[in-house]
C-alpha cells in the first residue's frame, strides 16, 4: 500500500493499514533518511501513547534502529508527544518518534516524526520520507532488525523517563507556586490519554477524570471539542471546580471549561494567553495563526504592534515559521498552541498551565479575562461544521468557487477573498466565511465568525446552500 503521511504524521487503522509489516517499512525509511541526512550518530528517541499496541509497536521501531546500528533512547512509559519532542531537542537527537493517533478513534494508530530541532517533520521532510518508502518497496528493500533483547544487551537501545526532563521545563517555565498559592479548583481530563497523571504531579491536589487506562477511550475519540466535554462541562458546572482543562490522546492539543461550565473553545484560549503572555510575562515577538483561527488574534497583534503571519491549517506550517522567525505564540483552531521559548511544537500540558498562571495572575476566570479583552477589541461568536460530501461533488464546488466565487453571501458583499487554504470570504464588518474541502476525506468543512451567533448561523446556512447540502 502508498504511505501517505497527513497534517502531523502518517496514521491508520489498526491491523489494516498499520500493521507491524508496513510500521517496518517506515521505520526502514526513517533510518535510512537519518543516514542520508547525517543523523544517525546522533541517536533516536521514541515514545508512545496509551493506545492498543502503542508499546509493541515503538519496541518495533526500536528494533529497526538498532537493526541499522542506530542508538535509541526509548522511553520506559507512555509519555504526551510534547514529552518526546523536548527529549528529541534536549539529548541532542538527530529525530524522534512517538507512536500515537493523536486524537483518532481507538481503532487507530499512528508514527509521528519530530525533527532535531523538537518538533513535527516539516513538509518537505514527510514527502521525502514518502519517497523513501515507495522507493525501498519498489526495490525489495530488506528491512534491517535486531531482536530488542539483544539490541538492549549490546546497549544500542536504552530505556529512559521521558518525563523527568520535560516536566523540569514546564516548571521552569511557569509560576507553579504562584498557582498553587492561588487554590484553583481545577479538574483535569486527559480523556484516558498519554497526559493523564501530568497535571496532578506538578500540582499536587489537582483532580483527574478519565486518567485511568481505557485503550478505547470510553467509546468516543479522544478529542478536546465541545461535544465530547459534556460531563467535565457538567462537573465544573456545578460550582465545585473554577476551570476545567482536556488534552487529546497524545496530550499536544487543548480545550477548556470555563467557569460558568462552558465549552472554551481554543479561539478564546489562544486570545487570553496571547495577552497573558504580553501583558502579564512581559514576552515580545511575532504572532502566527491559521487561515481558520479567530480574528481577535488580528486584533491584539493590530493592539500590541506584533508582527501577525498566517498560514494554511497545520501545526506544521507554525512550526516552520517558529523556525525561521522570532515568533511569541503560534495557534491553531483544532487547539494546538505553541510558545516562544520552549519547543517549536504544541503542547496542551503547558498551555493548560498557562491557563491557570493567567487566572493566578489576574485572580479571574477564563470567562472573565476573555470578556475583559472582548470589551476592548470587540465581542466574537464561532461555529464550524463538517458535512459528508461525496468526492465527485466536492470536486465540482472547488472548481465553481474558484472559477466564479460568490460576490455576495447571505445578503453581504463580500469585501475581500482569501483561498490559501479553501475559500474563505471576508466581510465589511469583519465578520468571515470559510469553506474549506478536505483533501484527504468526503468531508466539506464550513468555518464562520461574525459579531452575533444569529450571523454566524446565517453565514453557515448560506454556505451550505452555495455547496448544494
Amino acid at each position: 500500500m502508498q504511505i501517505l503521511f497527513g497534517t502531523d504524521g502518517w496514521r491508520g487503522v489498526i491491523a489494516r493499514e498499520f500493521t507491524f509489516d508496513n510500521l517496518s517499512l517506515v521505520a526502514q525509511a526513517t533510518m535510512d533518511w537519518l543516514r542520508r541526512e547525517g543523523l544517525a550518530e546522533r541517536g533516536l528517541v521514541i515514545g508512545y501513547d496509551r493506545r492498543f499496541l502503542s508499546r509493541e509497536f515503538a519496541e518495533r521501531v526500536a528494533e529497526i534502529a538498532a537493526g541499522n546500528s542506530i542508538c535509541v533512547w526509548l522511553a520506559d512509559g507512555y509519555v504526551p508527544t510534547p514529552a518526546v519532542s523536548w527529549s528529541v531537542r534536549e539529548k541532542g537527537a538527530g529525530a524522534g518518534v512517538m507512536i500515537t493517533a493523536s486524537h483518532n478513534p481507538a481503532v487507530y494508530n499512528g508514527f509521528k516524526i519530530k525533527e532535531a530541532f523538537g518538533g513535527s517533520a516539516r513538509p518537505a521532510t514527510t514527502k521525502e520520507l514518502e519517497g523513501m518508502v515507495a522507493a525501498n518497496q519498489a526495490a525489495g528493500r530488506d528491512v534491517g532488525s535486531m531482536s530488542l533483547a539483544q539490541a538492549e544487551a549490546e546497549g544500542l537501545v536504552c530505556r529512559f523517563d521521558a518525563r523527568a526532563g520535560y516536566l523540569a521545563q514546564l516548571r521552569r517555565y511557569v509560576d507553579l507556586e504562584l498557582i498553587e498559592r492561588a487554590g484553583i479548583p481545577v479538574l483535569v481530563d486527559p480523556m484516558y490519554g498519554a497526559g493523564a497523571g501530568f497535571l496532578p504531579e506538578l500540582l499536587p491536589g489537582t483532580e483527574e477524570l478519565h486518567g485511568e487506562l481505557n485503550p478505547s477511550f470510553g467509546g468516543q475519540p479522544p478529542e478536546p471539542t465541545e461535544e465530547h466535554l459534556m460531563e467535565l462541562a457538567g462537573l465544573v458546572g456545578t460550582g465545585r471546580y473554577r476551570v476545567g482543562l482536556a488534552l487529546d490522546g497524545d496530550a499536544d492539543r487543548i480545550g477548556a471549561v470555563d467557569e460558568t461550565g462552558a465549552f472554551f473553545s481554543s479561539h478564546r484560549i489562544y486570545t487570553v494567553l496571547l495577552r497573558h503572555l504580553y501583558e502579564r510575562k512581559g514576552l515580545r515577538g511575532g504572532v502566527v495563526k491559521t487561515v481558520s483561527t479567530t480574528r481577535m488574534i488580528d486584533l491584539l497583534a493590530e493592539k500590541y504592534k506584533l508582527e501577525l503571519h498566517e498560514t494554511p491549517i497545520g501545526f506544521k506550517h507554525i512550526c516552520e515559521l517558529m523556525l525561521e522567525h522570532d515568533i511569541l505564540m503560534g495557534g491553531e483552531e483544532s487547539g494546538g498552541l505553541g510558545v516562544k521559548g520552549h519547543i517549536p511544537e504544541r503542547d496542551g500540558i503547558l498551555m493548560g498551565l498557562l491557563l491557570l498562571e493567567a487566572m493566578a495572575m489576574s485572580g479571574k476566570g477564563l470567562r472573565q479575562l476573555l470578556d475583559e479583552t472582548m470589551d476592548e477589541i470587540g465581542h466574537f461568536s464561532y461555529r464550524r461544521i463538517d458535512l459528508a460530501i461525496d468526492n465527485g461533488p466536492k470536486g465540482e464546488l472547488v472548481e465553481r468557487l474558484r472559477s466564479a466565487p460568490p460576490a455576495e453571501i447571505a445578503g453581504r458583499k463580500v469585501a475581500r477573498q482569501n483561498f490559501r487554504d479553501g475559500f474563505k470570504f471576508i466581510f465589511a464588518d469583519g465578520a468571515w466565511l470559510l469553506i474549506r474541502p478536505s483533501g484527504t476525506e468526503p468531508v466539506l468543512r464550513l468555518y464562520s465568525e461574525a459579531g452575533d451567533p444569529a450571523a454566524v448561523e446565517e453565514l453557515l446556512a448560506a454556505a451550505q446552500k452555495i455547496a448544494g447540502i
